[in-house]
């Protein structure tokens, strides 16, 4: 048995300093039962002792805490239940990472990774020319995502950025849908327009519209495109059936990157037809240059109860064992782990 250590980390700021023990220092009595330390709160002083590896583990985790203590308040407590919990099983982020801000909101709000498969899943984009990710709703996959678009557009990565998803619930025929263009298609798209909003000034955004730097469109506007010098994003996947996947993968053109995303837990198509992201992802897993990220519950950004909801339909549909032949489970490739990024 390794000799106790202790480290003692000083916090001067009050306000912080009750952010990270909690209320009546609730914080601290989780921390100590799960990772067998003993943590001694004194004025600006917080002391640990335990053995070193679990001192030295926790001592990482105080600091991505601290990170923490000046966000929003509906993502504070979120945001720490997860570091917490995911402390117990891999290190802890270096702060540097936990602040890798990617955008800014119109209301000054800045957006960066909340978990490790997010920051998994925005280094794949930065890394590959090409990112399949899957999980469960509110994870943050298309947000992320746009907000990635964006800067890159900010940056003058790309000369466009391209937002598309299928219009499922019309069979993407949308030639029998009543009103004009827009009117078809925009109970579709809302959902990235939302994103676009949070990210852009109206006036920017529908600037940038008319220079055809944005563009947003459902999916069988791409057929018999090539796509150069563009961020394209491909949102809800998992109802693209594997032609339109296909299609829709041929369309990368030079100077270009994708991200496909998509649940496939909530596949909406009819029939016998297979989800193109699930067949996509058994093809494409030897593929060099493709990055494949897994999300799960424990990145669920939305409100907290969100994530008990997806923990409570998985157990149920385990249980029921029904889902696996419709929507197929995660084609592996070789080495998988969760939040995994294969290259």
């Amino acid at each position: 048995m390794s000799a106790a250590s202790q480290i003692t980390i000083l916090i001067p700021d009050p306000d912080e300093m009750m952010f990270v023990t909690g209320t009546n220092e609730a914080n601290i009595d989780r921390i100590e039962r799960e990772f067998d330390v003993k943590i001694v709160s004194r004025g600006a002083e917080l002391r640990i002792s335990g053995e070193p590896a679990a001192v030295a583990r926790v001592g990482d985790l105080v600091g991505a805490m601290r990170t923490l203590s000046g966000r929003d308040d509906s993502l504070r407590k979120p945001a720490l239940d997860r570091l917490i919990d995911e402390a117990k099983d891999a290190p802890v982020a270096p702060p540097e990472q936990m602040r890798d801000v990617i955008a800014t909101t119109v209301r000054g709000k800045r957006i960066s990774p909340q978990s490790p498969n997010q920051r998994r899943y925005i280094e794949a984009i930065r890394q590959h020319d090409l990112v399949l990710a899957t999980g469960p709703a509110g994870t943050g996959k298309s947000y992320l995502a746009v907000a990635m678009g964006v800067a890159a557009l900010r940056d003058r990565k790309v000369s466009r950025l391209i937002l598309t998803r299928p219009a499922v619930e019309a069979g993407e025929r949308l030639g029998f849908l009543p009103g004009d263009l827009t009117e078809k298609i925009d109970p579709y798209l809302r959902p990235l327009y939302d994103a676009l909003y949070d990210l852009m000034p109206p006036e920017r955004f529908a600037r940038a519209q008319e220079r055809g730097e944005i563009e947003v469109a459902p999916l069988a506007f791409m057929r018999g495109r090539t796509l150069n010098e563009a961020f394209i994003i491909l949102d809800e996947a998992q109802n693209t059936t594997p032609q339109q996947m296909k299609m829709f993968l041929t369309r990368l053109g030079y100077g270009s990157q994708a991200v496909v995303n998509g649940d496939i837990t909530q596949i909406d198509l009819t029939g016998n037809d297979r989800s193109g992201l699930v067949l996509a992802r058994e093809i494409l897993s030897g593929v060099l240059g493709i990055g494949f990220v897994d999300f799960d519950e424990r990145d669920v950004v939305r409100h907290e109860l969100v994530a008990r909801i997806v923990r409570a339909y998985d157990k149920w549909e385990s249980v029921r064992g029904d889902g696996a032949s419709r929507t197929g489970t995660p084609a592996p490739g070789p080495e998988s782990s969760p939040g995994r990024v294969l290259s």
